[in-house]
């Protein structure tokens, strides 16, 4: 993508949409100008910006429904269900491996998942390979304290028995982290014959942390030649007292890479995170660069701290 000289703008005063420092609104909305490059070839040279928030008179050109659309409601959905990030690790042992379908069910203390297909490894094309670890991220409904899981296969392929060491499941809105040991066969001509099996977590092998909050980001890509990226972008968020949140990519692979972030457009995202508190200092937003289209100019950021019902 071609890119074309521009100056950097003049900054906007760093005035917060909150103004009181204790503000407890958390359905604030702060606005977070940019204008400007980030691209290797372009202004600074820069991929990385910190921005502070700014008034909201000094950005809302614009009507209140700019970028609304049918996935809005998409979004609304997301914000209400929570995030489950599950590894799966296949037993280092002779034959372990399986090419049947496998599946998960989370039961929780308000209601269950449903039957989940494990389709997508994020770290393995081959999934369930003799001795390595998988993850797929699970999206359901709150299902209150998790208690326990099924998990099992189909029993359809080659190679279907299986040998399951554990399965770790996180979930951040919960704060929780649970191991569950299995260390058996899930093969109809090993241990007992069983495919399925329920498994209950090992206490001793929760962690518990601070659970995350869901935030709403809207970033808003630049309407001039060549704005628009294909790089993996990212965000980090300030709080008051040095909190901050983990670096988050926004787009959870290289097909949302290629969709989102085109010149002129608005692209919202529901991302749990750390709580940094009511009042968000200033962020830090950036690209990992590579790639022929990876030079961004970006417009603004708008980012609302959502509450537990979506809200």
């Amino acid at each position: 993508r071609l890119l074309t000289s521009r100056k950097a703008p003049r900054e906007q005063p760093p005035v917060k949409s909150c103004v009181s420092a204790g503000c407890c609104c958390h359905s604030c909305r702060y606005y977070f100008p940019c204008q400007r490059w980030l691209a290797v070839e372009e202004d600074d040279g820069q991929i990385v910006r910190e921005l502070v928030p700014v008034d909201e008179a000094f950005v809302k050109k614009d009507s209140e429904n700019d970028g609304q659309s049918l996935a809005t409601l998409g979004l609304e959905q997301k914000a209400k269900s929570t995030t489950y990030t599950v590894k799966v690790k296949t037993g280092d042992k002779k034959n372990g491996g399986t090419d049947a379908n496998v599946f998960i069910t989370l039961y929780g203390s308000k209601d269950d998942t449903g039957i989940v297909s494990l389709k997508a490894s994020k770290i393995n094309k081959n999934k369930f390979e003799r001795g390595k670890v998988d993850e797929f991220t699970v999206e359901s409904v709150d299902i209150g304290d998790l208690k326990k899981i099924k998990i099992g296969h189909d029993n359809k392929g080659n190679s279907t028995g299986w040998f399951l060491e554990w399965v770790e499941i996180d979930a951040p809105s919960l704060g929780q982290c649970l191991k569950f040991p299995c260390g058996r066969w899930l093969d109809k001509s090993e241990d007992d014959g069983a495919i399925e099996r329920i498994i209950f977590p090992a206490e001793l092998q929760t962690t518990e942390y601070i659970p995350f909050v869901p935030y709403e980001i809207t970033v808003y890509t630049s309407d001039i030649f060549g704005a628009g990226t294909d790089a993996d972008v990212f965000i980090v968020l300030y709080g008051s007292d040095g909190i901050c949140t983990q670096q988050k990519s926004l787009c959870l692979n290289k097909r949302e890479q290629r969709m989102y972030f085109e010149r002129n457009s608005v692209n919202q995202f529901i991302v749990e995170l750390e709580d940094v508190g009511d009042i968000i200092e200033k962020i830090r937003i950036g690209h990992k660069g590579g790639g022929l289209n990876s030079g961004w100019h970006l417009d603004r950021v708008a980012i609302r701290r959502l509450l537990p019902n979506g809200k």
